[in-house]
C-alpha cells in the first residue's frame, strides 16, 4: 500500500510531460522550432511551431473507423486567430471570437488543398485539423508556418499519411527570391507565392505576380521547393523521436473484384463511345446514368442490392469512367466535348449590359457564364479588416457567387462557402494587380461576380468579366486579364501525358491537375495549382505554362474584341471623387466640435466628405452624384482650410463695429481689421451709419502683423482723388 506523499509524487509522475523538440535552421538567423509533448495531449497529434514571437498550435484527431457508406476523405481543416495572441480584443457586440473571417478561411483552405491528397485514398473517417494563431509576432506572417505545423502534428499521430509536407511563402524582394519574407518586405514585392509539397513533389501553388514571365515563376517554385525539403526532413526526424513512425491500421473499402471485372467488361465500351460523342454536359451526364442503371438492371433485377454492393457499384462505375475518360485523350487526343488537347472553347462577351450599374459585362466561355457588375464608391465604402493579425481597410472588393441554378442543381442558398471565397480572392489577387493605384484611383470599388452557367473554370471567367467590366466603368487599368483553367492527364505506367486547355468540370474531377493562371500580354498576374498526383516532372510544369501563356493571350484577344482599353471618362449616372490636400492645422476646423461643420456641409451639400491626416497633410475626398454638390461642398472645404495671403482680395462679412473701425471675416473663423482710416480715401469721425452688421464688404489683406492680426483696406481698392489745385 502507497503512502500520501508517495501517491502525491507517483500523481505528479503521471501528470509530467516529456516535450520533445527540433529546430529548423532558415538561414539568416531564422530558426523555426517544432514541439510536442507539452500541450494537448488528447489529441491525436498535437504540435507547437515557434518562429520569433509567432506560436501556432495545430492539432489533429481522426475517427478510428468511417462511417458506413462513406466513399470520400471527411477531412476539415480550420485555423483560427485569437486575438489576445497580438494583444487585441475582438470587435463587434460579444468581444470573442467568432466565425472564421475570410482571411481564416483562406489559410484554411491553404493547408487543406496541401493535406488532401497526401491521404490515402482508401482512408475515409472522419479527420479534423485544427491550427490556432496563440502567438503572433507582427512582422512574422503566421499563414507560412500553418502548413507545417498541421502536417507536423499528423506526423507525430499514427493517423495514416503519405507525407510530410509544408508550405512556404516565396517572394522576389528587390530581385532576390526569399522564403517566408518578413510582412514589411512583401511590400516590394515582385512575385508572392505560397508553395506547398512534400519531399518529392509540388502538390499545390496560389499567389500573385507583377506580370512575371513563366520561367521566372518556374524559378521561385524549385526555390521554394529546397526549403519544403528542409522542413519535411525536420518533420520525419521529430516522428522518429515520439515513435510514431508505424501508423495504424484499417479497412475503409470494401472490395469485390468480381464485380469489377463485371462492371468494366458490360459498360467500359459504352462509356468509352458516350465519352467520344462530343455530346453536351447535361446530356452526357444522362447517358452515363442511363448505361449505369441498364447495369443495375441485367445483373440484378431479380435480386435486391445490399448497401454493401450498392456502394461497390457506385464506386466501380466510376473508374469505368474515370479510366474511359483519360483513355480516350491519351490515346485519340479527343476530349469531352470533342475539342483537342490545345483548343479553347467558343468566347462571346459584351459590356455595359446593365444600364443601372457603373460597368459590367457578360463573359461566357462553353457553358461556363459570368456576369459581373463594377460598384464605384466613396471612402466611406471601404471594407474594415479586424483581424488578429491582419486589421486595416481594402478598397478593393470582389464577390463571387456560385448559385445552384450555375449546375442545374436545387440547392438551398447559405451564403458564400468557402469555394466561393477562395475563388472570389484568386480573382481579386489578380485584377489588383493592374488597378491604378494613388491619386490615379481615388474610388473604392466593389467587383461582384455572378456565375449564371457553370462547366469548369468559373473563376477564370470571372477575371476575364471583371476585366471587362472594369474597362466598361472607366477605371484607368494598366492592362486587360485574362485567365486560363490547364489539366493535365497522365499513365504512370507509359509515361503518356496530356496537358489540356481550358478544361471542363468533368476533366477536373477525372484530372491529375487543376492549374489556373492569370496575367496580361506582359506576364503572369497570379496563379493556383493543385495537384492530385505524385512526381510532377520540371518539364512538363514548364510546358503547362507555355500553353497557358498560348491560350491566355487567345482570351486576350477574343476580349479586345468587346473592348480593348478603359472608356475615356466614368459613365453619366457614376459618382464622381475629388481629392485635394489641405494643411494639417486646418483638419480639426473642417470637421467642427463633435463633427458638426463636417456634418452641415454633407446634409447641405449632399456630398460625402472624408478626411484623414497623411503626413502633414489633411487628404480631403468629396463624393457626389453630381458636379454641383461636389463644387459646393470644396468650395466650403477650401475656405475653412485657406490660408490668408497679402494681397489677396476677399468678399467679407461684418462681424462687429467698434468706435475706430469693423471687424471683417473674410475667410470663416477669420476675422481682420478694416480700420476706420482705411474705409474710404475721405476722412470719417465716426463709424455711425457706415456698416452694418452683415454687410458684405469688399477688402484687400494689406498684412498680418507677427501676432498674425490681419490688417485690411477697402480704401486700397478705391481709386485715388486727384489733388485739387488752390
Amino acid at each position: 500500500m502507497l503512502l500520501k506523499d508517495e501517491r502525491h509524487i507517483e500523481w505528479k509522475q503521471q501528470m509530467s510531460y516529456n516535450e520533445i523538440k527540433t529546430t529548423i535552421d532558415m538561414g539568416g538567423d531564422r530558426q523555426i522550432e517544432i514541439s510536442t509533448g507539452k500541450l494537448a495531449k488528447q489529441a491525436d497529434g498535437s504540435v507547437v511551431v515557434k518562429q520569433g514571437k509567432t506560436m501556432l498550435l495545430a492539432t489533429v484527431v481522426s475517427a478510428q473507423e468511417a462511417k458506413p457508406g462513406t466513399d470520400f476523405l471527411p477531412l476539415s481543416v480550420d485555423y483560427q486567430e485569437k486575438y489576445a495572441a497580438a494583444g487585441r480584443i475582438p470587435g463587434g457586440f460579444l468581444r470573442r471570437e467568432a466565425r472564421l473571417s475570410d482571411y481564416e478561411i483562406l489559410i484554411s483552405r491553404l493547408v487543406d488543398r496541401a493535406l488532401r491528397p497526401l491521404f490515402p485514398e482508401d482512408y475515409h473517417a472522419d479527420t479534423q485539423v485544427m491550427i490556432s494563431l496563440i502567438s503572433a509576432d507582427k512582422d512574422i506572417m503566421p499563414d507560412a508556418l500553418a502548413g507545417l505545423a498541421a502536417s507536423a502534428a499528423i506526423a507525430v499521430s499514427d493517423i495514416p499519411f503519405n507525407g510530410p509536407i509544408s508550405e512556404v511563402r516565396v517572394a522576389k524582394v528587390d530581385g532576390q527570391l526569399v522564403v517566408n519574407p518578413l510582412l514589411s518586405e512583401l511590400e516590394r514585392a515582385t512575385l508572392e507565392f505560397i508553395v506547398a509539397g512534400s519531399a518529392q513533389d509540388i502538390v499545390m501553388v496560389e499567389g500573385e505576380a507583377k506580370e512575371i514571365s513563366e520561367p521566372e515563376m518556374v524559378e521561385a517554385i524549385e526555390f521554394a521547393h529546397q526549403a519544403i525539403k528542409k522542413q519535411v526532413q525536420a518533420q520525419i526526424e521529430l516522428a522518429e523521436r515520439v515513435g510514431k513512425t508505424a501508423k495504424r491500421e484499417y479497412n475503409h473499402e470494401p472490395s469485390n473484384p468480381e464485380l469489377r471485372e463485371q462492371i468494366f467488361a458490360a459498360t467500359y465500351d459504352k462509356v468509352y463511345q458516350v465519352a467520344k460523342s462530343a455530346s453536351a454536359k447535361h446530356e452526357r451526364s444522362e447517358q452515363f446514368k442511363q448505361i449505369g442503371e441498364e447495369f443495375i438492371l441485367a445483373a440484378f433485377s431479380d435480386e435486391e442490392i445490399d448497401e454493401e454492393t450498392a456502394f461497390l457499384i457506385k464506386k466501380y462505375y466510376h473508374d469505368v469512367q474515370y479510366d474511359a475518360v483519360r483513355n480516350l485523350i491519351l490515346d485519340e487526343g479527343i476530349r469531352l466535348d470533342g475539342r483537342d488537347v490545345r483548343t479553347v472553347r467558343p468566347i462571346w462577351s459584351e459590356v455595359d449590359y446593365l444600364p443601372a450599374a457603373h460597368g459590367s459585362a457578360v463573359f461566357t466561355r462553353g457553358e461556363t457564364q459570368s456576369l459581373t457588375s463594377v460598384t464605384l464608391g466613396a471612402k466611406d465604402d471601404e471594407q474594415m479588416i479586424d483581424g488578429a493579425f491582419i486589421h486595416g481597410y481594402n478598397k478593393f472588393i470582389l464577390h463571387y457567387n456560385f448559385p445552384a441554378f450555375s449546375t442545374g442543381e436545387v440547392r438551398p442558398n447559405r451564403g458564400p462557402g468557402r469555394r466561393e471565397v477562395g475563388h472570389g480572392n484568386l480573382a481579386m489577387r489578380s485584377l489588383k494587380q493592374v488597378l491604378p493605384t494613388g491619386d490615379e484611383n481615388p474610388y473604392t470599388i466593389r467587383v461582384v461576380s455572378d456565375i449564371l452557367e457553370s462547366n469548369g473554370s468559373s473563376s477564370m471567367a470571372t477575371v476575364c468579366a471583371g476585366s471587362l467590366a472594369l474597362m466598361d466603368a472607366g477605371v484607368k487599368v494598366k492592362a486587360p486579364v485574362s485567365g486560363i483553367a490547364m489539366g493535365l492527364i497522365t499513365d504512370e505506367k507509359t509515361g503518356k501525358y496530356a496537358i489540356l486547355s481550358d478544361i471542363l468540370g468533368d476533366e477536373d474531377h477525372l484530372g491529375d491537375m487543376d492549374f489556373k493562371v492569370t496575367g496580361t500580354a506582359n506576364g503572369i498576374v497570379g496563379c493556383q495549382m493543385d495537384l492530385k498526383i505524385h512526381g510532377l516532372k520540371w518539364e512538363v510544369l514548364t510546358q503547362a505554362l507555355e500553353q497557358a501563356k498560348e491560350a491566355r493571350l487567345h482570351i486576350l484577344g477574343e476580349m479586345a474584341k468587346t473592348i480593348i482599353e478603359p472608356r475615356a471618362d466614368y459613365k453619366p449616372h457614376a459618382p464622381r471623387i475629388v481629392s485635394f490636400t489641405i494643411d494639417k492645422e486646418f483638419i480639426g476646423a473642417v470637421i467642427g466640435p463633435g463633427g458638426k461643420i463636417i456634418q452641415e456641409m454633407q446634409r447641405e451639400t449632399g456630398a460625402t466628405i472624408a478626411i484623414e491626416e497623411v503626413g502633414n497633410k489633411g487628404v480631403v475626398q468629396v463624393f457626389a452624384e453630381n458636379k454641383a454638390s461636389i463644387d459646393d461642398a470644396v468650395r466650403r472645404i477650401k475656405a475653412i482650410a485657406a490660408k490668408p495671403e497679402i494681397g489677396e482680395i476677399y468678399e467679407g462679412k461684418v462681424k462687429s463695429i467698434m468706435p475706430f473701425g469693423a471687424f471683417i471675416e473674410i475667410l470663416p473663423g477669420k476675422d481682420g481689421l478694416l480700420h476706420i482710416s482705411e474705409i474710404d480715401w475721405k476722412r470719417f469721425e465716426t463709424m455711425d451709419g457706415i456698416f452694418n452688421v452683415g454687410d458684405m464688404v469688399t477688402v484687400k489683406l494689406l498684412d498680418v502683423d507677427k501676432q498674425g492680426k490681419l490688417k485690411l483696406s477697402r480704401k486700397a481698392l478705391l481709386p485715388k482723388p486727384e489733388k485739387r489745385e488752390v
